[in-house]
């Protein structure tokens, strides 16, 4: 059964909520990918990205009815389960599901979980999701995930990108060496972050057809794809990352993701279009960038005395000493900070959808899409100063060269960080005691941390740390007690910040 998505009474054609008031409209319109398409060559990219980014801020606002296909028939009745239903595996119940689900369906709306410090940010303890993607049906190997937020997520995507051409290229070269000289290997790096490294031996010589060896790698799969989103390092792009969330956490079910088939068997088909997904990932790539307490005192926004700045002054430094920026790190440049939705980067865009379709005949081309300056197309944060200076503290610092300036504090790799945060499972085989290391940008807004929530101050989170994080832990445990309190200031200092006047 499919039911047709019903016509908005409001004007504009992408408006999900009332012309007025903040109360939800009854109705949803579907954003059509075709029409994105049409915007970017009458009007341009920008026009797009406007468009597309208002449609995307009121889908995940929305909050869904079974009408739209929110949740799934997950047996015994039910629409939606705080746990995931192994045990239910009846004909139409949980385990029944295509694709494959991992856990819930068990909200409504995004904003219902990613709410704090404001919409679109992270989740309390409550909000915590269980997942069982093996299906075990056994709670001891549950998986338990922490809401983290959804602010600028263009920032690790585009550093992922660029990362990975850079691993690329060095593989690519040492493939000609190898072909040449009959053997080869290489230690990977990129942006100063080392993945290992691979070698090779060649096999025959015309054509030359080679033998690779991958098991030098660190904390990158064989693909050499950098993947900055999911706790284990598994979602390469902000697209792939949302469909399986709309699937697994609301019950929606994207086109793209399983055709027009009804794989949760609630009644209704079509849930998210390919326009749909692309508003969404549009928008939480345009999404503002964290900020620090000092820039908001610096503009005005933020009262910040003086012995609290020279603490978290001194907190940056002593962040160094303890080797936290080793795989925190402070600051990466991208050379080219312009998000784009279809990606032109191999590995960060679909050649097919999960549900086997061509992207292409969905509309979704290269050739019509969407793109963003980092540095000065983000919409919200737009800050007007006293003296009449309008800063973006939205966007990305420029560099001098054309590039920009990311303050992200991660490698943007897994690293192994012991037995007491491993998983219980490890159904994905990346490693139960591996984990993509964790971004601090606004870390200071979005307690509880780790990646079950389990530490409630972040001297807890640092004292967790184990396996290949155990040496900078030491070296914290190891500072005087004002140097330690200092880092945790700095930490602090990382904020989420949205300024409501300036919309």
């Amino acid at each position: 059964m499919t039911l047709p998505r019903l016509k908005s009474l409001c004007p504009a054609t992408l408006v999900l909520l009332a012309c007025s008031g903040g109360a939800q409209a009854e109705e949803l319109n579907p954003v059509n990918q075709q029409e994105l398409n049409d915007i970017v060559i009458n009007q341009g990219a920008n026009a797009a990205f406007n468009h597309a980014f208002e449609a995307g801020d009121e889908l995940t606002e929305f909050t869904f009815t079974s009408a739209h296909g929110v949740g799934a028939h997950v047996g015994e009745g039910r629409r939606f389960s705080r746990f995931p239903r192994a045990d239910l595996d009846g004909r139409l119940e949980w385990t029944k599901h295509l694709p494959k689900r991992e856990g819930g369906p068990n909200a409504t709306s995004c904003i219902a979980c990613h709410n704090l410090p404001i919409a679109n940010g992270a989740g309390d303890i409550a909000l915590n999701v269980l997942v069982d993607p093996g299906h075990t049906a056994d709670p001891a190997k549950f998986l338990e995930r922490n809401t983290l937020p959804l602010m600028a997520l263009g920032v690790p995507q585009r550093l992922a990108e660029e990362m990975s051409q850079e691993l690329y290229a060095q593989r690519s070269a040492m493939f000609m060496t190898t072909c040449k000289e009959g053997t080869g290997r290489i230690e990977l790096s990129a942006k100063g972050v080392a993945f290992g490294s691979i070698s090779a031996t060649r096999l025959t010589e015309a054509p030359c057809k080679i033998d690779v060896d991958y098991s030098g790698l660190s904390g990158v799969d064989e693909d050499l794809v950098i993947k900055a989103f999911g706790w284990k390092g598994n979602q390469p792009t902000i697209r792939a990352f949302t469909r399986n969330a709309a699937h697994n956490e609301l019950g929606l079910q994207a086109v793209e993701l399983i055709g027009d088939k009804d794989g949760d068997f609630d009644g209704i088909t079509n849930e998210l279009t390919v326009g749909d997904l692309t508003a969404l990932t549009v928008y939480m790539a345009g999404l503002e960038r964290p900020v620090t307490k000092v820039e908001l005192a610096d503009l005005g926004l933020q009262e910040l005395d003086n012995a609290e700045r020279a603490r978290i002054e001194l907190g940056e430094v002593q962040f160094a000493v303890a080797q936290c920026g080793t795989c925190h790190i402070p600051e990466m440049r991208l050379n080219t900070p312009v998000f784009s939705e279809p990606s032109a980067t191999p590995g960060f865009y679909d050649e097919m959808f999960p549900s086997g379709a061509d992207p292409r005949e969905e509309h979704l081309v290269a050739d019509a899409a969407i793109w963003m300056d980092m540095t000065i197309d983000q919409p919200n944060n737009r800050i007007e100063t006293s003296s009449g200076e309008t800063r973006h503290l939205g966007a990305l610092r420029k560099a001098s060269d054309g590039g920009a300036l990311a303050n992200w504090f991660t490698d943007f790799k897994r690293h192994d960080m012991g037995p007491h945060l491993a998983d219980p499972d490890d159904p994905l085989g990346i490693g139960a005691e591996m984990w993509l290391t964790r971004s601090l940008a606004g870390v200071g807004s979005t307690g509880p941390w780790m990646h079950d929530g389990s530490a409630t101050t972040l001297d807890e989170a640092i004292r967790m740390h184990a396996g290949e994080g155990a040496a900078s832990r030491d070296a914290y445990l190891a500072l005087p007690e004002a140097d330690r309190a200092a880092i945790v200031a700095f930490l602090d200092n990382l904020v989420i910040y949205k300024n409501e006047e300036a919309h």
